[in-house]
């Protein structure tokens, strides 16, 4: 028993050497100490878990930080596995899908991405309120995965990465703008044709 404890043990603390960590666990420190979160949908329930979230984690959320996370899309979806008929039962499987963006000095895009979660549930036709709750007890689920992942994303976001990612930026923003002036100029210095003239008869 002893040298059964001593292996778990010693196997946790080489796991814990390689940086791996047991999921709702450990540290969730961000290089990210001030972030913007904003939503298409500012009420909704995975805005509002994550804010929360991030500020447990020490991050200071407002309006105006250096880096703004948007959350662009939430996409949930709901497919049939298996179907058995009336009063019996049935597996669904829920998708949820979440599109983010990063954006930094002058609103700039630094990063475009999206996460996603499948959960297969059991309805069973003859407890439709059970299997109901069931399903909501299931997204719930997704959305604190959801934002979870989000957290874990963040975390491997370091000041440096974010700064490359903000020249980066700069730059394609940069050559846009030029390309776009020396259209304009192009334009301006092109002779506009007078209609053609067609000589009276």
């Amino acid at each position: 028993m002893i040298k059964r404890n001593l292996l778990v043990m010693g196997l946790a603390v080489l796991l814990s050497a390689c940086g791996f960590q047991l999921r709702g666990t450990g540290t969730t420190e961000l290089a990210i100490t001030e972030l913007d979160l904003s939503a298409r949908d500012a009420y909704g329930e995975t805005v509002k878990a994550l804010r929360d979230t991030l500020e447990d984690s020490g991050v200071k959320v407002y309006s105006g930080a250096p880096y703004k996370l948007v959350l662009t899309r939430e996409q949930q979806s709901q497919r049939s596995l298996s179907y058995a008929g009336a009063g019996r039962s049935a597996e669904y499987e829920l998708n949820n899908v979440l599109s983010y963006e990063i954006r930094g000095q002058n609103n700039l895009v630094l990063l475009d991405d999206k996460l996603q979660v499948q959960k297969v549930y059991l309805h069973d036709g003859n407890n439709i309120t059970g299997s109901d709750q069931e399903s909501s007890e299931v997204r719930e689920e997704m959305r604190r995965d959801l934002v979870q992942r989000m957290m874990l994303r963040l975390q491997q976001l370091s000041p440096a990465q974010l700064d490359q990612l903000q020249q980066t930026a700069d730059a394609k923003a940069k050559a846009e703008a030029e390309a776009l002036e020396a259209a304009r100029k192009a334009e301006a210095e092109t002779p506009q044709q007078s209609p053609m003239q067609i000589p009276a008869e």
